[in-house]
């Protein structure tokens, strides 16, 4: 059930976050048609700029449910299975760590911005920002499950076993 869920939230990133890329390419090709034919948009870079971080911060989402940030993984690849296990539990446990403290500051980034507006669309700010702990919270959560499965997953387990056996005999 908690796949099929962390299946779902993925899918809706992805369409928030390719509308919110398209959106920015559409705004900035106005930008650039308006500048060069008739005045300048006064609303236009701004909503681009807005895009580009939400577009980032779901990035980063998708990013890390798919375990593409750049990691460097080869001196835990050269342990034995069960201290390769503790490196990967230590590294969820700091991750969440870390997605806790962005996600306390990010609220209270939102809050202390409550009151702001944006320049030209008059927008409030907290919209902006909201995206920093909604994204922390997500990734948290699947860190989580990355944690679960690490802990409770005897499959995983028997294929990491395979794994460093397989590594063994690779070496010289």
């Amino acid at each position: 059930m908690l796949k099929s869920v962390e299946r779902m939230i993925d899918a809706v990133i992805q369409r928030v976050a390719f509308l919110a890329l398209a959106g920015m390419i559409v705004v900035i090709t106005m930008q650039i048609l308006a500048r060069v034919f008739f005045d300048a948009l006064s609303w236009s870079e701004e909503v681009a700029r807005y895009l580009l971080v939400w577009t980032t911060f779901l990035g980063a989402t998708l990013a890390y449910q798919r375990g593409r940030h750049i990691a460097v993984t080869f001196a835990v690849d050269a342990l034995p299975s069960t201290m390769r296990r503790i490196a990967r539990v230590a590294a969820c446990l700091v991750a969440l760590g870390f997605f806790a403290v962005l996600i306390t500051v990010g609220v209270k980034y939102m809050q202390l911005q409550s009151f702001q507006v944006s320049a030209s669309l008059r927008m409030p700010m907290r919209y902006v920002y909201s995206v920093i702990p909604a994204s922390a919270a997500i990734m948290a959560y699947y860190a989580l499950l990355d944690l679960f499965e690490l802990l409770f997953d005897r499959a995983r387990q028997v294929a990491d076993d395979e794994e460093a056996r397989q590594l063994e005999r690779d070496l010289p």
